[in-house]
């Protein structure tokens, strides 16, 4: 019988800790597949940081090496300086990324270093409880502003590929979501050019994915992707913010 689908060699046989309707899952499997397809498994390592992803080195299936709390772009540096033929990605959150990791992850992109970053945006701090984070909405509820975010006490919301859009080092900057079959098979395409930046010498890249967190946002999982949709794709457009010049 021919083989119609099967599991990516890119991802172990660990079951997930990911809470029901996290796309966390999805993600990962884009990355195992991507990375598969570009026969570069065994030539890989990941970085997994602090955050609801912090056990990435139990799914895939490459070596991974664990970073201090966003520190994960610094700790990238220092394998892909000594080890250049290696690819080499972070795989990160908001909470890490975007608020202790911010330094680390905009001097990355100033740099220009060869790596590459998957980035999962879903608005909130998800391990540790769900205060509220840099990318938190306004007027959205969390553990730390019961009432809603507001801009004149925590500023507005950070738009991460906006910004590092803007450093000359990054080649690729991406936002994508993975709330529907159609946006899934772009968040693929988008994944697989970075790392092709990458392993093409070109210097630093990022894929922004927009994500759910049914629990820490008090939703059901259908409810929470529908939030996605309505609130989080207006304020974070989806779309390409930077690619390299002969792509353009």
């Amino acid at each position: 019988m021919a083989i119609v689908f099967q599991k990516t060699k890119g991802l172990t046989d660990k079951e997930t800790h990911y809470c029901p309707g996290c796309t966390h899952g999805i993600i990962h499997r884009l990355t195992a597949e991507v990375l598969e397809e570009l026969n570069v498994l065994g030539d890989t390592i990941g970085v997994a940081p602090v955050g609801c992803s912090v056990l990435a080195y139990d799914y895939f299936n490459c070596d991974v090496q664990q970073a201090a709390h966003g520190r994960a772009p610094a700790v990238a540096t220092g394998i892909k300086r000594v080890q250049p033929d290696k690819v080499v990605f972070t795989y990160q959150g908001d909470g890490d990324l975007a608020s202790i990791g911010t330094a680390e992850i905009v001097h990355a992109a100033h740099r220009g270093e060869k790596i590459t970053t998957i980035f999962v945006n879903n608005a909130i701090y998800g391990m540790t409880g769900g205060q509220m984070a840099p990318t938190t909405l306004i007027g959205q509820k969390a553990t730390t502003s019961p009432y809603g975010r507001t801009a004149e006490h925590a500023g507005m919301p950070l738009r991460v590929c906006e910004m590092l859009a803007t450093i000359e080092g990054s080649v690729f900057v991406e936002r994508v979501s993975v709330d529907t079959p159609a946006n899934v098979r772009k968040a693929k395409k988008a994944i697989m050019k970075a790392f092709q930046c990458q392993i093409e010498g070109r210097g630093f890249s990022i894929v922004e994915v927009l994500s759910t967190c049914p629990v820490n946002w008090g939703m059901t999982p259908v409810d929470s992707i529908t939030w996605l949709q309505n609130n989080m794709i207006p304020y974070y457009p989806l779309g390409n913010f930077r690619k390299p010049e002969e792509d353009k």
